[in-house]
């Protein structure tokens, strides 16, 4: 199968057409993160995408080779003026400016300028390194929703005690952080000119899906915290990319019904082991597209059949309208994993 023919496939499963093949996706291995050799070096960036895509020449999946040009999700919060911590452990710390003693600060902020910002400008010199060095197609910087920013903005405990303490100010902070991220996903459409999907995950998005975003603040807060300070900018970026990919870490059943009423809402990525699945099929109802993700550092238990485990999903929720994204620790168990997942994907 080649890669427009895979495209054709992913493009279906968003949009909930019916198709004999359910797209699935195996990586290999821990999270790929911006630590210090990565997080400032173009040159070991590339060179890291390059050799990972190539090792996974014998996968046999809907994976396309791609470049993931990862600063972390930190970056809007860093322009808006949060320090940046690049360390040896995991993507940069983000140290926040506004605590619950200081939540007034937050109009004294002021959304960074887009052509002067010097966070932004070292993140689109990797944009533009990476796609000047190499033909392979680009993901998109990470991509995070106005809720992440802002509890990165201000401490994130304090941010949710702020939503019933203080709600004009954090909505004050929302329309800010979520301005900031429609201008800095702008930027980069306009930016990337071989891009590979609306979001910096692995999965193809087409474009006229809409953005993906990653929204972990949304599955700790109240699913009328959320209404109040999630979907209604969340619906604003749905609205300027005519469609939206949303996920978030954790449980998310509590505020998903909240999350289906976003307009123009495609698809949905959540983390299967870590939910209940009578709640979330009872709450999406064929409403968006699944991206079910079990990566193999989900499960509870330390040994799990993936290829079972991936049969259990299909079984319960059906092949329209859903993609499997999952991992193994080492290539050889990919390799094995992926040409099983074809018998049960496209059998």
């Amino acid at each position: 199968m080649d890669d427009q023919q895979k495209r054709a496939i992913i493009a279906d499963a968003w949009h909930m057409k019916g198709t004999a093949h359910v797209p699935y996706i195996v990586e290999v291995g821990r999270p790929h993160l911006a630590t210090l050799e990565y997080w400032d070096n173009d040159a070991n960036e590339l060179a890291w995408n390059i050799d990972y895509h190539r090792s996974l020449r014998e996968v046999i999946d809907y994976n396309i080779p791609n470049i993931k040009p990862n600063v972390g999700i930190g970056i809007v919060a860093s322009a808006i003026g949060c320090e940046t911590v690049p360390n040896n452990e995991a993507d940069p710390w983000i140290k926040p400016l506004i605590n619950e003693s200081t939540v007034d600060r937050v109009y004294d902020l002021r959304k960074p300028d887009i052509n002067t910002c010097e966070v932004y400008d070292r993140a689109f010199k990797r944009l533009s390194y990476l796609q000047s060095h190499s033909s392979l197609p680009l993901r998109m910087l990470n991509v995070p929703s106005p809720l992440v920013v802002a509890s990165q903005v201000c401490e994130y405990t304090s941010f949710v005690e702020s939503t019933i303490t203080h709600p004009n100010e954090v909505h004050h902070l929302m329309e800010l952080v979520t301005a900031s991220v429609i201008e800095y996903l702008q930027q980069q459409l306009r930016r990337i000119r071989n891009l590979y999907t609306a979001g910096h995950e692995p999965f193809y998005i087409p474009k006229e899906i809409g953005i993906r975003i990653s929204d972990d603040t949304a599955a700790i807060m109240s699913p009328n915290g959320f209404k109040k300070y999630g979907l209604p900018y969340n619906s604003l970026i749905a609205r300027e990319f005519h469609g939206l990919i949303w996920h978030s870490c954790g449980d998310v059943t509590r505020v998903l019904p909240a999350v289906l009423e976003t307009p123009e809402l495609r698809g949905v990525d959540i983390v299967l082991p870590q939910n209940n699945w009578e709640k979330l099929k009872a709450a999406i109802e064929g409403r968006a597209a699944i991206l079910a993700r079990h990566y193999y550092w989900d499960h509870s238990r330390k040994e799990v059949d993936l290829l079972d485990y991936s049969r259990q999903i299909l079984d319960y929720f059906g092949r329209d309208g859903v993609l499997i994204l999952t991992s193994t620790p080492t290539l050889p168990d990919a390799v094995s994993l992926s040409t099983q997942l074809r018998g049960l994907c496209e059998g």
